[in-house]
């Protein structure tokens, strides 16, 4: 049985191919993303801290889940990144990068607010929090979906669902 050490490139025009250019960079200056990539569980971290400053328990639980989300998340964030240029080490950088953003984030909470935190700084922080993802929802995530989607009907009713839950 042959086994395929390097990846075949994604076809250009394809849905995979425009994620590796997200992720990668090109010759547009799209090399911003792979930032973005590394710091987008930096909220994550943050909600996480303030959390458990509010109630301990909630806190743990909140951890317990997003670690249990970062497994795929992980995968998610590397293999595209591997199969676009065949280095499992630089795959393994910036998912090992985007898990590190999250302890990055918790820091911030506590530099910020210190052990001492009161109901508007929890307000504020949840509000900055829920700020930037519904932005990286609205800016990047639904235009993504609508334009991969075969129908538009399907990402609003699948948008919809998630609001549901």
């Amino acid at each position: 049985m042959r086994r395929c050490t390097r990846p075949s490139p994604p076809r250009p025009g394809s849905p995979s191919q425009a994620c590796c250019v997200a992720l990668l960079g090109d010759s547009d200056g799209r090399d911003w993303y792979q930032l973005a990539i590394a710091i987008h569980n930096f909220p994550e971290g943050l909600a996480t801290f303030v959390a458990a400053m509010a109630e301990p328990s909630l806190g743990a639980a909140i951890a317990v889940a997003i670690a249990i989300h970062n497994i795929p998340e992980g995968v998610c964030v590397a293999m595209p990144i591997y199969y676009a240029t065949g280095s499992r080490l630089r795959a393994f950088f910036w998912a090992t990068l985007s898990g590190v953003s999250e302890p990055v984030g918790a820091l911030f909470g506590y530099i910020v607010l210190g052990g001492d935190v009161s109901n508007t700084a929890y307000g504020s922080m949840f509000g900055l929090v829920a700020g930037m993802m519904v932005y990286i929802s609205l800016v990047e995530l639904l235009p993504s979906a609508y334009r991969f989607a075969a129908s538009p009907a399907v990402v609003t009713a699948a948008m919809i669902a998630g609001m549901a839950i």
